[in-house]
This record gives C-alpha cells, structure tokens and sequence, in this order.
C-alpha cells in the first residue's frame, strides 16, 4: 500500500540514530525535493557503551554515547540546522525485543472499489487485535505482508479494485515495553524527539535490497555485535524476522580467551588477520599475540595464523547453522528466496561469504547501503546499513507506522464513516 501521507516539506530536516552494541551511529539528512529525496548532511558515530546484545545495561554510559554522537553530527550539519538543535529521530529497534505475530483481517467492501480508508481501517483493526493479546508490549511495525479480493491472491497494490471482500494478512510486530522504556529514557534525555522505531533488520533490507531482490524473495542477515538478525522480504513486504543472540564481540570474546590476549587485542587480530576459512598458507604465516597483562613486546606470543582461523571459524559455523535452523523451522520455503544478503558490521570478515553458502545452500552477497545519496566514503559498507536504513524506511514506508494508521483511520469525517458503515451493513 503506498502512503497517502505527503513527504515532509522540502528543506525540512529528519534524522535516523542507531543505537547498536558495537556502535551508536547518527544520520541527520535534508529533504532536497518535493518527492522525499534525501541529502546527507551530518555524520556521527561512536563506539558504544553501556550496551550487551542490544540490552542497555547502563543508562548514562548510553547516553553520554548519544550526546557525543549527534553532536558529531549537528557540528557537520550547522549549517543546514541554522543554529537550533536536532529533535525528531526514527530510532532501530534491536532484534532481541522484537515479536512478531500475523493478524488476518476480513473487510467487507460490497462491490465497491477498495480505498485507502479500507486499508488503513483493516490495518488499525490488526492493530488494536495485537493490543488486546499483549496489552504490556509497545506497537513498531503494521505491514499488510499479503492480499487477497475474494479469495484471489497475490495482490500487491488492492487500492482501486473492486469486489465483494478484502482479507489482509497483517505482520505486526512489538517490542517489549520496558525495553522501549530504557531506550527511549536515554534518548528523550538527550533532548531528542522519538518519531518511530525501526526493526534494525529492516532498515538493513530497505538500505541493501535492490528491487528485484524485495520482489522475488531474499534474506537479509544482519551480523551485529552481540546478536545476529534475520529479516525476509517477499513481494517487496517484511513477511519474517528472527534473531540470535550471537554476534562479533562473542567472536572477538572466543578470541581473547583462546589466545589470552585483551578484548581490544582481539579486535584488531579479527580484523587485520581474521578469516572464516583456513587457506594454506595460515601455517607459515605467523603472527604476534598481546599477552595480558604484558606490555613488553619481547613477551608477545608468535603463533600461526591457522591458529586464529580456528577459534574464528567453529563460531560463525555456529551462527549461520543457527540461522539456517530458524529459516527451516519458519516454514517459508520458496518465499524465503535463493538469496542472502550479509550485512553489519561482523559481515565482514574475510571467507564469510563462503562459510554462509556452504552452510545454507543459497547464494550469497555482502549488501551495502544503495538508497542514501551523499554518504561519506567510511559510511559506504555493511556495517552503517541498518543506519542509513532508518532514513529510507521514514521516506518510502511511513504508512506502517502504528502511529500514522491510527490517526489516519480516526481522522475520518462524519460522511466517511458513514459510507464506511454503510460498505459494512448493506
């Protein structure tokens, strides 16, 4: 269903931050035309803190974080700003909260032609159907995943058709409320507006899927740093998210255990050395280890690079034998694709693409964010693709903003609903 809710005026500013284990990231971007298109304007990103598997463990490390990282950007950004602060941002929402639950809804619309005002009214109905299952949990996601017109499927734009009955499978997903609590505590103090949340799959779909990969069906897994998410797209609709709670520090942890090193040792030999798969050459590659606790580089370790790759290897077999399990048991076949897209930041250890065909039998590529213009060059790769995501998923999808629906299926005037009631009745 295409949003009947106009694009933010140009000139307007509108920003996306993602709050990861790994990293927080800023985007703040300007509307540079009157049909949505977006330029980047103010970058910032940060180590994070305060942050265990996309759990807040410390409110004011994370906030401290926050603050650091849109200043970064509204310093870039000033210009564009004209001295007044940044305030409305959309916001990922960590896989490890998220639910999902398909709601099947029926409209009765009596040989008329279907309206905008039918779709947005069998999406509240799936809305308020959720609330009443999970009274405790917060709504992020309204998306009408199938359609069907008197029992004829496979219908992708239902607006303007006529029949007898509409039926929508609605994917609705939540989040646990205190989650959204302690995330949006740490924003709000930031002095930031909250305007939506965003599954951080999605957004890493919406940034690195080209079209024909939303249409005919793909998986989209995003390696973050302390969990791994699954998100699959079909009919250019989210049909299926999952996540496991292992990412790229738990690599970087095996590391630093293995080999006795500190966990920032461990980073930069997973990044300068790492590798998913062995080659023949790792036996008489050598290279040197940290040891904890020395700082004398006369007692670092010399060890085989071979070594390394086999703590890094068993661990992403690991994961992606995880996925593979979640995909079987998700029971989408075909719909699921023959392709998968690796994105964040883990994804890019040398060899990955590799492991991940082998295990899961599919085609594989490492997605990058193609939808941003304007992305400096260090933002460009796989682990700013959930980031540059949140801002494409305000421009071209914020008609599955629980919020919009409800305000666009209440701000109906007396003759609408009555021609609504009389769709339903006669």
């Amino acid at each position: 269903m295409k949003s009947k809710l106009k694009h933010r005026a140009k000139g307007s500013t509108v920003a996306a931050l993602d709050i990861g284990s790994s990293k927080i990231a800023c985007l703040i971007a300007i509307i540079s035309d009157d049909q949505g298109t977006m330029e980047i304007v103010g970058v910032g990103h940060h180590a994070s803190s305060g942050i265990k598997s996309g759990t807040i463990t410390d409110l004011k490390a994370v906030e401290n974080v926050i603050r650091h990282t849109v200043h970064t950007a509204e310093n870039m950004a000033a210009k564009t700003l004209k001295g007044y602060p940044l305030r409305d941002v959309v916001i990922n929402l960590p896989p490890a909260h998220a639910k999902q639950q398909i709601e099947q809804i029926d409209i009765n619309i009596s040989g008329h032609e279907v309206t905008e005002t039918d779709m947005y009214r069998a999406l509240a109905r799936a809305q308020q159907k959720a609330i009443n299952k999970y009274p405790g949990d917060v709504l992020i996601h309204s998306i009408a995943a199938s359609c069907n017109i008197d029992g004829h499927g496979g219908i992708q734009e239902p607006i303007g058709m006529v029949g007898e009955s509409l039926h929508l499978d609605v994917n609705i997903i939540t989040a646990a409320q205190n989650a959204i609590k302690n995330m949006s505590t740490c924003v709000e103090r930031s002095h930031l507006d909250i305007i939506s949340f965003c599954h951080s799959a999605y957004a890493a779909g919406l940034s690195t899927l080209v079209e024909d990969e939303m249409e005919l069906g793909s998986t989209v897994i995003d390696m973050g740093g302390g969990t791994t998410s699954i998100a699959v797209f079909a009919g250019k609709k989210l049909i299926y998210i999952d996540s496991i709670p292992i990412g790229g520090k738990h690599v970087t942890s095996d590391i630093a255990r293995g080999l006795t090193t500190s966990l920032s040792h461990a980073e930069r030999l997973k990044t300068l050395y790492g590798s998913a798969m062995a080659t023949m050459s790792d036996d008489n590659e050598m290279i040197d280890v940290p040891q904890i606790g020395e700082d004398n580089i006369t007692n670092h370790r010399h060890i085989p690079r071979s070594l390394l790759v086999g703590i890094i290897q068993p661990r992403l077999e690991e994961i992606f034998e995880m996925v593979r399990a979640k995909l079987n048991d998700s029971g989408l076949g075909p719909l699921a694709g023959r392709r998968i897209v690796l994105t964040g930041g883990a994804s890019q250890i040398p060899g990955l693409r590799d492991i991940s065909q082998n295990i899961l039998d599919k085609q594989v590529r490492l997605g990058r964010p193609i939808r941003t213009n304007s992305l400096p060059e260090t933002m460009q790769g796989p682990d700013f693709a959930t980031t540059t995501g949140l801002l494409t998923y305000l421009a071209e999808r914020s008609h599955e903003i629980p919020s919009n629906i409800s305000n666009s299926s209440e701000d109906l005037s007396i003759m609408e609903k009555f021609k609504v009631w009389l769709k339903e009745n006669w």
